[in-house]
């Protein structure tokens, strides 16, 4: 018998095929800041079968935006649900408002998020060749020989991709159905999540009565809406600076190879200027809005905020301070941050890769001058990334807080290729330990 997490992966694979048959799909991206869903019209031509290798632009003739709906999250923390009444209202929110500008009913939802201390693992596996040319049931079969590692009782597997496949001493192949060899090898990338928090996404859009066609980590998401094809194939990390959390993941040959999750964002940074000027929380976000950056100059001396209040004491509600004060709570904070990420990609061996380019995406990069301050502590080229073009978007969609969505339109659409697209040989599942990925493409790349 498939173990629990494989079946409900499969069985949500096949909800997705449905819902393009249908022609109607909605993607939602719950964040800790807000909530965004699309509603996306599927051509009759698309395929169904997932595009080994898929390049940043290939959704684009799949699908059309046709809806859209943007609200502020209630009850998440840290991108996982906190008050499931009060996350399910926001989904609600969300939903009818992009089905209303659609004008057309959902009944399946493709889901990404943040939070769930996700953990990436490389696995290798390999199989002789039983009849001389590679059939889908042999990939089936290198796939089951992968060593599974000891992730530990209460998670659930995410993603489980097989990013490499090598046919006698021929290595670098993308799909090696066809060919013929004598010996097939497989490495794979891994991606656990706490299965409690998917549980609660599923609850909370059952609730909303709405089925769940699919989940994606919103790393994975965003790597493949911001990074164009060149940094995907010689490797990049793209660093998603949401309000809650942080993630990062590294992309090579056009597959993740890694990901992982900082607990801190760009809501800290609020609270940090909510303490430091004793003023409430929705100002301290207008002004780090308005008026933030990370960069002072001398002209941000006499730059002077006006800081209004209700608290009935009137020199505190009719204060005015510096820029460059806003800034020196700020800068703190995000170099934290930033710094956090990088200890992440060391641990990781970015490194090692032939190229190190550094996308920084998501609402948090929007603050002036954070590319100058991010490129001096990688230590590399960082440019700031926004979503790839996709028909129908809407202009107030197109910005890098829609990274996670319209990335997740594109792996709705056309999904990668993933260990339960196959069926796996179940008679033995190694239970054997693996080392993180950290020392996996250290030897493989």
């Amino acid at each position: 018998m498939i173990p629990d997490p494989y079946a409900s992966q499969r069985a949500m694979r096949q909800m997705r095929r449905a819902a393009m048959q249908r022609g109607v799909i909605a993607v939602l991206d719950i964040g800790t800041y807000k909530i965004a869903a699309l509603v996306l019209k599927l051509d009759p031509n698309t395929t169904l079968r997932a595009e080994q290798g898929i390049g940043n632009m290939a959704g684009q003739a799949g699908f059309r935006v046709i809806g859209a709906g943007t609200t502020r999250s209630r009850g998440v923390r840290f991108g996982e649900v906190s008050a499931m009444a009060e996350t399910e209202s926001a989904i609600r929110t969300a939903l009818q408002a992009a089905q209303k500008m659609a004008q057309s009913r959902v009944d399946h939802v493709t889901v990404c998020f943040s939070g769930g201390n996700v953990r990436s693992y490389g696995l290798a596996g390999e199989v002789e060749i039983e009849i001389g040319t590679v059939a889908e049931n042999d990939v089936a079969r290198v796939m089951a020989a992968c060593e599974m590692p000891d992730f530990g009782s209460g998670r659930d597997v995410m993603h489980a991709q097989p990013i490499n496949f090598a046919l006698d001493h021929r290595t670098g192949l993308s799909d090696p159905r066809g060919q013929s060899g004598r010996s097939l090898a497989c490495d794979m990338h891994l991606l656990t999540v706490d299965a409690s928090l998917i549980q609660n996404v599923c609850n909370c859009l059952k609730r909303c009565d709405v089925e769940l066609a699919g989940i994606a980590s919103s790393a994975y998401a965003t790597g493949m809406s911001t990074l164009v094809e060149d940094e995907q194939e010689l490797g990049a990390a793209c660093i998603d600076l949401g309000a809650g959390s942080a993630s990062l993941s590294i992309f090579i040959k056009k597959h993740m190879i890694y990901a992982d999750t900082v607990r801190m964002g760009g809501g800290h940074v609020t609270s940090d200027i909510s303490k430091g000027l004793q003023i409430d929380f929705g100002t301290a976000e207008r002004i780090k809005t308005v008026h933030g950056g990370v960069q002072a100059t001398s002209m941000d001396d006499r730059e002077m905020i006006e800081l209004t209040g209700d608290s009935g004491d009137w020199e505190k509600d009719r204060r005015r301070v510096s820029r460059a004060e806003l800034i020196g709570i700020m800068r703190p904070r995000i170099e934290e941050i930033l710094e956090e990420v990088r200890a992440r990609l060391d641990a990781a061996g970015f490194s090692h890769l032939p190229s190190q380019q550094v996308v920084l995406t998501g609402g948090g990069a929007q603050v002036p001058g954070i590319d100058g301050l991010a490129a001096r502590i990688f230590g590399q080229q960082v440019r700031l990334g926004r979503p790839v073009r996709v028909r129908g978007l809407p202009q107030a969609a197109s910005g890098p807080a829609f990274s996670g969505v319209v990335g997740l339109s594109v792996l709705a659409t056309h999904p990668q290729d993933e260990w339960w697209d196959f069926d796996l040989p179940v008679e033995s599942y190694p239970a054997r330990s693996l080392k993180r990925a950290v020392k996996w493409f250290r030897d493989h790349w």
